[in-house]
């Protein structure tokens, strides 16, 4: 930042939060600290609505793969979901209704982008810079989350390809699917939601394959009327159907699915059964079996991708690609594809959306020059040398077998304590090099034998130095008891 810049900042209103994204984390914490009483604080959104993820990933058979009443906030509970697993259309609604009704929207300023921030420590603040100019705060709050910035496959010809080409993240609505060879490429939890939906109306769709995912039953019915009444009308019922959903993913799921266990091997019979009932022909059977364990990998949802893989327009393609053309894609055997379309359900480029932040902190050290050897962060949440920054869904806070939501509710409370020790008197709040690291040892030590390191494969939970940066390693329960309530030991004020 130029000294203009921080003048023109300065001579602005100075806000006691930035919270930045508008998203499941940022709503949630702008909500708290409302509640609270602290302020005055912004929001700021580079989209034109909120929603996040859910604003963006707009595919067509798009939804969420944990149960719907525990995939919503616990302070802004919803009574009436239609499904047992809610589409993307109704998450989206959830959000903007849960905005509204909690008076968020006045402080919500779209079309903003986050572009960096700078810490001044003469004056305690955090000068942050946006593509509608400065802001200053005493502190910020990311909410931004992973899972933003589209991962594309590094494929020689990528950008040859004469016809529509776009990531399921970026969906072209323009793009009428009807009647054409379709080309979709990557098998992960976008591919098996869109490749059912897409297949009924695409000519021929060619799914090209690298490596099989898990793919476990999902039970997804729509909620009876009746249910939906009992639950607006005895708010409890609705409680102990969240609480249910959530002990049962918390135990079974996290004992399956973390570490290799026999609890794995269960997991991997009714995998194995469910895809033994769905698909009788051997062949393709064996393409789609997998060849590590259950849980190394995301493990997906679904009664209807098996299904679709049978259909006579769809066929499965394992053969590595070796370049897209203008015409479509060839194969390492020297097969040619022809295609109209091609979609990327590649997923998100995790470690880039944090490391592409410019965030400056004390002695003007930057954020990716402190991660160098690899994102880490004290319960996920803050960094030494960053006073004042909070961050939501950071590293090593992702779930693999739980809802997500349950995390950034414990962040949320994690945060708000800083806030407090802010309201009461102190200039600044910055983690403990020596606690961080503590904190570090102890993450590190939990994934050595975890599921993610001895699983045989490699996912996008790893970095490329193989390093679980992504995931928690234990319960929601273990988090909430090392997170929920700031230890102010761990802890430097300024």
């Amino acid at each position: 930042m130029t000294a203009t810049t921080h003048e023109a900042a300065s001579a602005a209103e100075t806000l006691e939060v930035l919270i930045v994204g508008a998203g499941f984390s940022g709503l949630a914490m702008a909500i708290r600290c409302r509640q609270a009483g602290i302020g005055p604080l912004r929001v700021i959104e580079k989209g034109e609505s909120v929603g996040g993820t859910w604003r963006e990933n707009t595919y067509p058979g798009a939804a969420c793969d944990v149960p719907s009443h525990l995939y919503s906030l616990s302070f802004a509970p919803k009574a009436d979901w239609t499904r047992m697993y809610a589409p993307q259309p109704e998450i989206q609604a959830y959000l903007r209704e849960t905005a509204e009704r909690h008076g968020l929207m006045p402080l919500i300023q779209f079309g903003t982008t986050f572009s960096g921030a700078r810490w001044d420590e003469a004056r305690a603040l955090w000068h942050v810079e946006t593509d509608r100019g400065p802001i200053s705060a005493r502190a910020i709050v990311s909410g931004m989350g992973g899972l933003h910035h589209p991962a594309y496959p590094d494929i020689p010809g990528r950008a040859s390809f004469a016809g529509p080409a776009f990531h399921t993240a970026a969906w072209d609505h323009a793009v009428d699917l009807a009647g054409k060879r379709i080309g979709v490429i990557g098998t992960g939890a976008s591919a098996v939601q869109v490749v059912p939906e897409i297949a009924k109306v695409a000519g021929h769709l060619t799914l090209f394959q690298r490596t099989p995912p898990w793919i476990m039953p999902k039970h997804d019915h729509a909620i009876a009327e009746a249910t939906k009444a009992r639950y607006r009308r005895v708010p409890l019922a609705r409680r102990i159907e969240r609480a249910r959903l959530f002990w049962l993913h918390e135990v079974r799921a996290f004992l399956g699915f973390t570490k290799v266990s026999k609890l794995t091997g269960q997991a991997e019979a009714l995998a194995r059964r469910h895809l033994a009932k769905a698909v009788p022909d051997p062949a393709l059977r064996a393409k789609l079996t997998p060849d590590y364990r259950l849980g190394c990998k995301r493990v997906l949802i679904s009664d209807d991708y098996y299904p679709a893989l049978r259909r006579p327009n769809v066929t499965l393609e394992t053969g590595a690609i070796a370049r897209i053309t203008a015409d479509g894609v060839i194969t390492e055997d020297g097969s040619a594809h022809d295609l109209d379309v091609i979609v990327y359900a590649t997923g998100f480029d995790v470690t880039a959306s944090f490391a592409r932040m410019n965030l400056i902190g004390r002695s003007g050290q930057c954020l990716a020059d402190a991660w160098v050897e690899g994102m880490g962060a004290y319960q996920g949440i803050t960094v030494a040398g960053f006073p004042n920054y909070f961050m939501l869904l950071g590293p090593n806070t992702g779930l693999g077998h739980n809802s997500v939501i349950s995390m950034i509710e414990v962040q949320v409370r994690h945060v708000l304590d800083c806030l407090t020790a802010l309201r009461q008197g102190a200039r600044a709040i910055e983690v403990r090099p020596e606690a961080q690291a503590r904190f570090l040892d102890r993450i590190r030590a939990r994934m050595a034998d975890s599921i993610w390191q001895a699983g045989g494969c490699r996912s996008w939970y790893l970095d490329e130095e193989g390093r679980n940066t992504t995931l928690w390693p234990d319960s929601v329960v273990a988090y909430r008891r090392s997170a929920r309530r700031v230890r102010m030991a761990d802890y430097r004020l300024g």
